[in-house]
């Protein structure tokens, strides 16, 4: 998604949204997150770092910046932007910084990138919800940060659990 794009389109006639978050490797999050009803369609890709036009082979190193990110267009009909943050928080520790599972290193926070004032109430409310829930002992540590660029993954990296159903992640619904 470019800068100057809304963050709410009509996709076939249909009003959908978009949010943007990365709880780890990518791949993982992807896979869970485009189950839900009302998810339209996913992307992973690259967001939040300092140079343009990232690829995999920089971005891994973690001195880009970028974190691995799924973008989600949704149906707001079917599933709210706090419903899916919702979820974000159930597919991921949001408690361990810039880690999860194996997978270690700043590409791997945990962040949203919110595209409007409503969407980063939303983010705020809900973080707080997760972190009053008693269920985390240790802060949760999830950015709330504006939308930044955008770069879509290599065409390998998209539905690569799909493709690679025995493929690694450290995802699940907890």
């Amino acid at each position: 998604m470019s800068n100057n794009e809304n963050s709410t389109t009509t996709h076939r006639m249909i009003q959908t949204e978009t949010a943007v978050f990365g709880g780890g490797c990518f791949w993982g999050v992807e896979e869970l997150i485009r189950s839900l009803p009302g998810v339209l369609k996913t992307e992973v890709g690259y967001c939040g770092g300092t140079i343009l036009n990232p690829v995999y082979e920089q971005v891994k190193t973690g001195r880009t910046g970028h974190a691995e990110v799924v973008k989600v267009d949704f149906n707001p009909h079917q599933i709210s932007f706090e419903q899916l943050l919702e979820q974000f928080f159930r597919l991921h520790d949001p408690t361990t910084l810039n880690q999860q599972g194996n997978d270690i290193g700043t590409q791997y926070r945990s962040v949203i990138f919110f595209q409007t004032p409503e969407q980063e109430i939303t983010a705020q409310k809900v973080k707080e919800k997760v972190q009053q829930s008693g269920k985390w002992k240790n802060p949760v540590v999830t950015e709330i940060t504006p939308m930044a660029s955008f770069y879509r993954a290599e065409e390998y990296h998209q539905k690569y659990l799909v493709k690679n159903p025995n493929g690694y992640t450290c995802h699940f619904w907890r």
